[in-house]
């Protein structure tokens, strides 16, 4: 993250109860055949499952502990259609089954080593990169197949963001869009380096292009981004994949969200500008509200012409959520070869 953006994470715990109110949606788009894209909106919480009781039925259900984090992740697969969508919904069911597996609590930020927290999710995402590398090997129809990642581990006030690829993750503070992620495409890289202006990045062909994902061509090893930052009252933070930010700039970004409200009209107002500027890919996104605690739950999610699963992994809870499908491409490199 630069230095620019820096100074606004510098703050003190809030004395406040906040509420976390979530929802993802995840939309086809206009012209894909399939979505594979993956989100899932889940919690995070020690559980009981009773092998044997004497307490009948009402005793048989399972014992949840206190929420420890709140989990938010977005997967873009690729790689054509059955491979794109496999690479995506393994690296989130592996990412999210080594969340619930953790020995030790992600919890108490007043206590727990930020940086050792940092490296090992950074750990686990090229764990996951590897599960992938491992399964395409055994299946040669699925050689090449790929996915981004981001998620967001919310343990009050700290947000911990972990990212491979261009999908990304932003902090709405105060109507200011503050983007947490950086693309791994190589037109950003040429940005960085001065050989691109920033102003053709959306438009160049190297946007499509991608050098760090999960699973892949990938040569060498995976860079595991990670960015920890303190949250406010009053944040909204947005992960989404690159069909939703390649039709919705930073701007108008800010500006739905300001103007719509709750975190299930925003999504669907997203959804809907981005259908309606064309929609050529797969649209996913998740927003969450960082507001004064009503008793609304995490976890409302929405998928367009697709089912909504509930699942448990391990201790992780997820609230209503799902596992959605990502975009179609021919290779998992270079997106503008899709069909």
């Amino acid at each position: 993250m630069n230095g620019s953006n820096s100074d606004a994470f510098k703050d003190t715990k809030p004395k406040h109860e906040v509420g976390i109110v979530t929802h993802g949606l995840s939309d086809r788009g206009n012209v894909r055949d399939s979505n594979q894209d993956q989100f899932l909106i889940g919690t995070l919480r020690p559980c009981v499952h009773a092998a044997s009781s004497s307490l009948g039925a009402e005793g048989s259900h399972p014992f949840f502990g206190e929420k420890q984090s709140d989990i938010l992740i977005v997967a873009d697969g690729m790689g054509g259609h059955a491979a794109g969508e496999r690479a995506s919904q393994l690296a989130v069911e592996y990412l999210v089954q080594r969340l619930a597996e953790q020995s030790w609590p992600s919890t108490a930020p007043d206590v727990a080593d930020p940086s050792a927290h940092e490296e090992w999710l950074q750990g686990v995402l090229r764990d996951t990169h590897l599960q992938i590398l491992q399964e395409a090997e055994s299946h040669p129809e699925r050689f090449g197949m790929g996915t981004t990642l981001t998620m967001a581990e919310i343990v009050w006030p700290r947000m911990s963001v972990l990212h491979a690829g261009d999908s990304r993750c932003y902090l709405i503070r105060d109507g200011v869009p503050i983007r947490l992620t950086t693309d791994h495409t190589l037109a950003r890289r040429m940005v960085e380096s001065g050989d691109l202006n920033h102003e053709d990045e959306p438009e160049s062909r190297w946007s499509n292009v991608l050098w760090n994902v999960l699973g892949g061509r990938l040569e060498g090893e995976l860079v595991a981004q990670v960015e920890t930052v303190e949250l406010h009252l009053g944040d909204v933070v947005v992960l989404c994949s690159d069909g939703l930010y390649r039709y919705v700039g930073d701007e108008l970004l800010a500006s739905i969200i300001s103007e719509e409200g709750d975190s299930q009209s925003i999504c669907r107002e997203l959804v809907r500008v981005a259908n309606a500027a064309g929609g050529e890919d797969n649209i996913t996104v998740i927003v969450a509200q960082m507001l004064l605690d009503t008793g609304d739950e995490t976890g409302r999610t929405a998928i367009q012409e697709e089912t909504v699963v509930e699942e448990t992994y391990g201790s992780i809870e997820v609230d209503d959520g799902t596992l959605a499908m990502l975009s179609e491409f021919d290779t998992t490199i270079d997106r503008s070869s899709s069909t």
